[in-house]
C-alpha cells in the first residue's frame, strides 16, 4: 500500500514543558518538575516558577493511585490540591472521559497532561493520553488499555496519526465512542469518522457530508486561487472561520464551528489553547448531556485564543519573531545583534558567511522545543548565517517564492531571462545561498502536498530551478528513537517523510539531526556539523570562480587485472571523460592544455590509469608510475601492439596530464582519518593482510593524473574477494586502508599535502562507496559512505534505467544524481546459425514431399542443438526418433521453434554505448524509430521526424528524448500509433 496516500493535512507538531528524569518507584528520592508553558507563565498565573516537589514512595502509596479512579492528569491535579482523597469514586461515572491519541507528535503528551490537569474541575475531566507507541501490542494487537478507554470514550481527539496499522487499530475502535470524535491532519481513513453533534465528515447515501453550502463558499474565499496555495488558504480560514460561522443559520453550521474552534485551539498550540480545546469539548459533552452542575459549568468561560504569528523568524538574541527574513537579516547584522552576543557570550558566524533559509515547524518553536534553539546555535558556530523561518508546514512554497531569492535569480532577473511570481515580495525577501528543511515532505503543501505524491513537483521545481541553490533536507527523527534509528537506520513513514517526498522535489544530502529520547526530541551535534559541512561544501565550490575550481573524477576497474579500467554499464567512458574535460573547459574550469591539444583524447588518459592500477607498478610506489606510463608511450611509439595505441601520440595523448600520487603510512592515515575509524581499519584488516593497494613497503598508493585542476583516478577495489556485498550486510568489516586513504587524500587541502578537492564526479554505474558498510538509511558517524566522502559535494553520473541502485548511492553516498540515457535501442535480428535456422524451418513448411521434410528434420534437429535452442523450447522426442515421430508432434515443435525465432528476431537492444556530450546521430534515430514502432513507419515519417529533432534542439536544449518521442507519435502518426506508444 502506498504510504504516501497515508497523510492528510499534517499541519503542525509541537511539544511544550520537559518533564525532569523521573526515577525508578523503587528509589525513595524525590523529584522536581519544572512546568511552563509557552509565554513563560506557568499554568497562567502570575508568578514565575512553580515547583512541584512529590515523592515517588508517596504516589505509590496514595490511596488515589491505589484505587486507579483517574488518568495521569487527575492524580497531578489532586496533588496540586493537596488531597488525594478530593474525588471519590462514585464521581468516576459523572466524568467526562476523553481519550487523547498524540500521534506524530508523541513528544507533546506531558503538555496534553498538564493541559488537562489545569482543566476547570466544573468540567470533570478524566483524560488519558496515549502516544502512537501505545496503540499496539508488540504482537499487532491492540492494546488492551488502549481499547479499554476507548471503549469507555465519552470523546475522542486524535492527531497526526499517519502509520497505517494505527489508523486500522484506531479505526475499529472509533465507533464505540459516545460523542465527539476530533481527529486533526492525520490519515483519510480517520478524518473520516470525524464527528461534533450534527456534523461529520463522512459521506452518505442519504445526503453530502461535511459543512452545508454557504459555509463552503465561505471556505473557497481565502485561497489565491493558485492550485499550490489551497491549503495555505485553509489556514486563513482557520483563523476567522468560527467567526463567521457565527452569521451561518442551522445546527450543522453551529457544530462545525465547534470542531473548528477545538481544532484553531490546537493548531496555536501551547498549554492555554490545548486547555481551552478540552474545556470546550467537555462543556459540550456535559450541556448536551445535561450532567453535572449546569449552571455553573455554562458560566465557565472560555479563555482566549493565544495567537502566534503564522511564518516568522526568530533567533536566541531576538526578543521578538521578526516580521520578514529582509527585517531580519538587518537585525542580525546590526552592532545590536554582535553586542547582545558579546553579553550572552554566543558565538556569532561572520556577517560574509554563508546565509542558509532553515524551514521550521511553527509549533516546535511555539512550544519552546529546545533543539530549535540549539540548531540556530550551530549553525552559527559552523560558520553560517541561519534565517530561521517557521512555517505550518503546508506554505512552505510560498516562502520560497515570496521571500526568498538567490544571487543567480537576482542576476537572472535584471537580464531578463528569469521572470519571478506577481507574489514575490521585494521589500521582505532576502538572498540565500542554501534552504534547509527540517519539515520533509513535498515542498509544495507539505504533510498536505503527499495526498497525490509528486502532484506539485512541477511547481517546487520551477520555483528551485528559479533560485538555483541546494535544497536540502535535514531533520531529527519524529517517529524513532535515537537507539532505534543507530540500530536500524531510518524506517517506513519516517523514510517516506525524510526521503521520498522531497526527492521528487529535487532535494539532496539528507541527514538525520538526531531523533526521540523518550519523549523528548534531541539533536546530535555531530549530525549537525555534518549537515553544515555538506552545506559549506555545496556553497564554497559554488563561489569559488570556475578557473579556481578544484574537481575529482573517478573512474572504476573491476574486475581487477581483465582490462575492466575505464567501464560503465551502458556508458563508454573513455569518450564521456574527454567530453566532460572540454565542457569543463568551456565553462571556465583549467584542464591544462588537454581540451586544446588536438593529439589528446579520452582513451589515453585511461591507459594511462590502467598502468597505474597494475599490481608491479603499484608495488613500486606513486613515485616511479610518472616512469611507468613514459616508457609505456616508448613502447608505443616503436608499435608494440600489447600498449593502447594512443599512447604513440605525441605527448601520449595525455594533453600534459601529469601523475599525482602519494605513498601514506597507517600512521599518516590516522591522522586524517582519527583515532577511532583507524582504529576499526586496524581491527579489520591485519598488517599481513592489508588488502589491494600496498606497496612493496607495506604503504598504501594513491594515485591518478593531474589535468589542470582536475584529478582523475580510479576507485579503489572493495578488497572483498567472493563476496562483495558482505560490506554492505556486516558492519563489523570497514573498507581496506587504501581505500580509506584515497578518499581522505582526495578530501584533504593542498596545504596539508592532499589534492584539496571541493567536489567529485563518480562517472558512470556504479561505484562502490555507497555500498560500503553502515546504516541502511539515515547515515550516522559511523557509516563509511559518510565518513569518507566527508562534505564533498558528490555528482554522479548514473544510468538512467536503473533508478532503485541510483536512489541508494543518492540516499547513503550523499550523490547528486546526473542520469544518462540508454543507447539507442534497436531490433535483434537474427543471424549466423540462426538466420540459417529460420530459412530452415520456412523451407520445411513450404515442402511437400516426404522425401524432402524427413531431409529436412535432421538438418533444423542439428541446427537447433548447436544454437542451443533446445534448452529453451522443450523437445518431445530425442535424435533416434526422428525417423518415427509423428508428423503432427513434429509441425508442433517446428511452430514453436518457428515462434521462439519471431521472438528473438524483434527484441529490442541497446546498440552501443551511450557517450556523455556526444548528439545521438541520424542513423542512430532512424534505427531507434524502426525499433519502436516494429519498423511501422515510412522512410519519409522518419526524415520528417528526425529534422523536427533537430529543429526543437535548436529551440530548447533541455528538450528531452522521450518527449521528441512523445511529439513525434501525435504530429506524426496519428492516434493508431499514439495507442500503441501509451501500451509501450
Amino acid at each position: 500500500m502506498n504510504t504516501a496516500a497515508r497523510f492528510f493535512v499534517g499541519l503542525n507538531l509541537g511539544v511544550n514543558a520537559c518533564w525532569a528524569f523521573v526515577p525508578p518507584a523503587s528509589m525513595e528520592i524525590k523529584t522536581y518538575h519544572t512546568l511552563t508553558d509557552s509565554s513563560r507563565k506557568p499554568f497562567g498565573s502570575s508568578f514565575e516558577k512553580f515547583q512541584l516537589e512529590v515523592s515517588r514512595s508517596t504516589l505509590k502509596s496514595s490511596s488515589l493511585a491505589k484505587k486507579k479512579l483517574f488518568g495521569p492528569s487527575q492524580l497531578f491535579a489532586a496533588v496540586l490540591d493537596g488531597t488525594s482523597s478530593a474525588v471519590n469514586e462514585d464521581d468516576r461515572s459523572d466524568s467526562v472521559n476523553v481519550v487523547l491519541v498524540t500521534g506524530f507528535e508523541s513528544f507533546n503528551r506531558d503538555l496534553y497532561e498538564q493541559a488537562g490537569a489545569i482543566v476547570p474541575v466544573e468540567c470533570k475531566l478524566n483524560l488519558q493520553v496515549f502516544a502512537d507507541s501505545d496503540i499496539r501490542t508488540t504482537n499487532e494487537g491492540i492494546n488492551e488499555n488502549f481499547a479499554n478507554a476507548v471503549k469507555n470514550a465519552d470523546a475522542f481527539i486524535g492527531s497526526l496519526i499517519f502509520d497505517y496499522d494505527d489508523v486500522v487499530a484506531i479505526s475499529s475502535m472509533l465507533p464505540h465512542v459516545r460523542g465527539p470524535r476530533l481527529i486533526f491532519e492525520s490519515a483519510t481513513e480517520l478524518m473520516a469518522f470525524n464527528r461534533v453533534g450534527t456534523f461529520n465528515m463522512q459521506s452518505s447515501g442519504d445526503g453530502p457530508s461535511g459543512p452545508p453550502p454557504a459555509v463552503k463558499s465561505i471556505l473557497k474565499k481565502f485561497s489565491s486561487g493558485k492550485e499550490e496555495d489551497k491549503i495555505s488558504g485553509y489556514l486563513k480560514m482557520l483563523k476567522m472561520g468560527p467567526d463567521l460561522l457565527k452569521f451561518v443559520p442551522g445546527e450543522k453550521a453551529s457544530d462545525l464551528r465547534t470542531w473548528l474552534e477545538a481544532y484553531r485551539y490546537w493548531n496555536q498550540g501551547g498549554m492555554n489553547n490545548v486547555k481551552a480545546m478540552l474545556q470546550l469539548i467537555t462543556q459540550k459533552w456535559l450541556l448536551e448531556n445535561e450532567n453535572g452542575d449546569l449552571e455553573k459549568v455554562s458560566s465557565l468561560e472560555l479563555p482566549d485564543l493565544e495567537i502566534t504569528p503564522d511564518v516568522g523568524l526568530l533567533h536566541p538574541l531576538l526578543s521578538n519573531y521578526a516580521a520578514n527574513p529582509k527585517s531580519y537579516v538587518s537585525w542580525r547584522l546590526s552592532s545590536e545583534c554582535k553586542e547582545l552576543a558579546k553579553q550572552q557570550k554566543f558565538k556569532l558566524a561572520p556577517n560574509d558567511a554563508p546565509r542558509v533559509a532553515v524551514l521550521l515547524y511553527r509549533k516546535h518553536v511555539i512550544t519552546n522545543q529546545r533543539y530549535i534553539q540549539d540548531l540556530i546555535r550551530y549553525f552559527e558556530l559552523e560558520g553560517i548565517v541561519p534565517i530561521p523561518v517557521f512555517i505550518n508546514g503546508v506554505e512552505a512554497h510560498t516562502i520560497v517564492r515570496d521571500w526568498l531569492t538567490s544571487q543567480r535569480e537576482i542576476d537572472g532577473v535584471s537580464k531578463g531571462v528569469i521572470s519571478r511570481d506577481s507574489t514575490y515580495k521585494p521589500n521582505e525577501a532576502t538572498s540565500v545561498d542554501a534552504i534547509v528543511s527540517t519539515i520533509g515532505f513535498p515542498l509544495v503543501g507539505g504533510p498536505a502536498g503527499s495526498m497525490e505524491a509528486g502532484r506539485n513537483v512541477d511547481v517546487a521545481s520551477q520555483l528551485l530551478k528559479s533560485m538555483d541553490v541546494p535544497y536540502v533536507v535535514a531533520s531529527p527523527l519524529l517517529l524513532q528513537s535515537i537507539p532505534m534509528w543507530k540500530s536500524n537506520g531510518v524506517l517506513g513513514l519516517q523514510s517516506v517523510v525524510l526521503y521520498s517526498l522531497p526527492e521528487l522535489d529535487g532535494a539532496i544530502d539528507t541527514v538525520v539531526l538526531g531523533g526521540l529520547v523518550g519523549d523528548k526530541i534531541a539533536l546530535v551535534p555531530e549530525r549537525v556539523r555534518k549537515l553544515c559541512s555538506r552545506l559549506k561544501g555545496w556553497i564554497d565550490i559554488r563561489k569559488t570562480p570556475p578557473s579556481e575550481r578544484k574537481v575529482s573524477i573517478m573512474i572504476y576497474g573491476f574486475p581487477p587485472n581483465v582490462g575492466a579500467v575505464g567501464t560503465a554499464a551502458l556508458l563508454d567512458v573513455p569518450n564521456s571523460l574527454e567530453n566532460i574535460l572540454k565542457r569543463l573547459h568551456r565553462e571556465g574550469y583549467d584542464v591544462g592544455d588537454f581540451a586544446t591539444n588536438q593529439d589528446a583524447c579520452g582513451e589515453s588518459l585511461v591507459a594511462a590509469l590502467t598502468i597505474q592500477c597494475e599490481n608491479s607498478v603499484i608495488a613500486a610506489g606513486a613515485d616511479r608510475m610518472q616512469c611507468a606510463i613514459e616508457q609505456r608511450m616508448e613502447r608505443a611509439r616503436n608499435g608494440d601492439k600489447t600498449v593502447p595505441e594512443t599512447l604513440a601520440r605525441p605527448g601520449g595523448g595525455l594533453g600534459r596530464a601529469t601523475v599525482r600520487g602519494v605513498d601514506m603510512s597507517f600512521d599518516e592515515l590516522e591522522k586524517i582519518l582519527g583515532k577511532f575509524m583507524t582504529k576499526k581499519v586496524r581491527r579489520a584488516w591485519s598488517e599481513k593482510e592489508r588488502g589491494p593497494g600496498i606497496n612493496a613497503k607495506g604503504e598504501m598508493v594513491v594515485s591518478g593524473l593531474q589535468v589542470g585542476n582536475v584529478w582523475i583516478t580510479v576507485q579503489p577495489l572493495l578488497g572483498v574477494e567472493g563476496d562483495p556485498m558482505r560490506l554492505l550486510f556486516e558492519r563489523d568489516l570497514t573498507p581496506h586502508p587504501q581505500y580509506c586513504a584515497a578518499y581522505e587524500w582526495m578530501r584533504l587541502p593542498q596545504e596539508r599535502g592532499g589534492v584539496g578537492t571541493q567536489a567529485v564526479i563518480h562517472l558512470g554505474m556504479h561505484g562502490t562507496v555507497e555500498w560500503l558498510p553502515g546504516q541502511p538509511l539515515g547515515n550516522d558517524r559511523q557509516s563509511w559512505s559518510d565518513e569518507l566522502l566527508g562534505g564533498l559535494p558528490n555528482i554522479y553520473i548514473y544510468a538512467a534505467n536503473n533508478p532503485s541502485e541510483s536512489i541508494l548511492a543518492k540516499r547513503r553516498g550523499y550523490g547528486t544524481i546526473v542520469s544518462y540515457n540508454v543507447p539507442p535501442y534497436g531490433r535483434a535480428g537474427l543471424y549466423l546459425e540462426l538466420a540459417n535456422l529460420k530459412d530452415l524451418v520456412n523451407e520445411y513448411r513450404t515442402v511437400e514431399s516426404a522425401n524432402g521434410r524427413s531431409d529436412l528434420k535432421e538438418a533444423i534437429f542439428a541446427t537447433c542443438e548447436k544454437c542451443g535452442i533446445n534448452s529453451d523450447v522443450a523437445v518431445p522426442f530425442n535424435l533416434s526418433e526422428l525417423s518415427t515421430i509423428s508428423i503432427d508432434v513434429f509441425d508442433e515443435w517446428i511452430a514453436n521453434i518457428s515462434n521462439y525465432l519471431v521472438e528473438l528476431e524483434e527484441r529490442l537492444f541497446s546498440s552501443g554505448l551511450h557517450t556523455i556530450g556526444r548528439e545521438t546521430s541520424d542513423e542512430e534515430l532512424s534505427s531507434y524509430l524502426n525499433a519502436y514502432f516494429s519498423n511501422k513507419l515510412s522512410e519519409e515519417e522518419i526524415k520528417n521526424a528526425i529534422t523536427a529533432w533537430h529543429q526543437k534542439e535548436k529551440t530548447n536544449h533541455s528538450h528531452s528524448f522521450l518527449s521528441w518521442i512523445q511529439d513525434f507519435a501525435h504530429n506524426f502518426m496519428g492516434d493508431v500509433i499514439n495507442s500503441k506508444l501509451d501500451a509501450a
